[in-house]
């Protein structure tokens, strides 16, 4: 793989199972660098990780090696186990999340958006915020089957 290159960039969007409110504030940051480590490991880089009690956010860059679906779910299930054995036994993720491609040139906004989570969610909730979110990159969606 030394001759292959790439910058991608990927915001990731997933909740706890139900957006129960289960990330709670005396262990999210702890839970923020945990996933940031997952992605190192993965030889990735988290630029920003941040969220709120139901959901995460991560703006990461990733190795050409590793599609958005393996990237997903190696962070999901590792950091799933994690709160579970150190945080609490009731803890998962939904099954499903969002990821969405980000240009060089919105790194910074998009780094602010995620850095700012409590105060946007002091508006909208984040299935407001997700839908706003699919409406805005155009992906087709039914509202039936995005919540699992």
């Amino acid at each position: 793989m030394s001759h292959t290159s790439g910058n991608i960039l990927l915001h990731f969007i997933f909740s706890t199972r139900g957006r129960r409110p289960l990330l709670k504030p005396n262990f999210r940051p702890d839970l923020f660098a945990y996933l940031g480590g997952i992605i190192r490991e993965m030889g990735g880089t988290a630029l920003m990780i941040n969220g709120t009690a139901d959901h995460v956010h991560m703006l990461v860059r990733v190795r050409p090696a590793h599609s958005p679906a393996e990237t997903v779910r190696v962070a999901k299930a590792n950091s799933s186990r994690w709160v579970h054995e150190k945080w609490n036994s009731d803890f998962a993720w939904q099954t499903g999340y969002g990821v969405f491609s980000v240009s060089e040139s919105n790194v910074a906004g998009v780094t602010r958006y995620i850095a700012e989570q409590e105060k946007h969610h002091r508006k909208l909730s984040f299935q407001e915020e997700y839908v706003a979110f699919l409406k805005r990159n155009n992906v087709a969606y039914d509202e039936r089957y995005i919540w699992d």
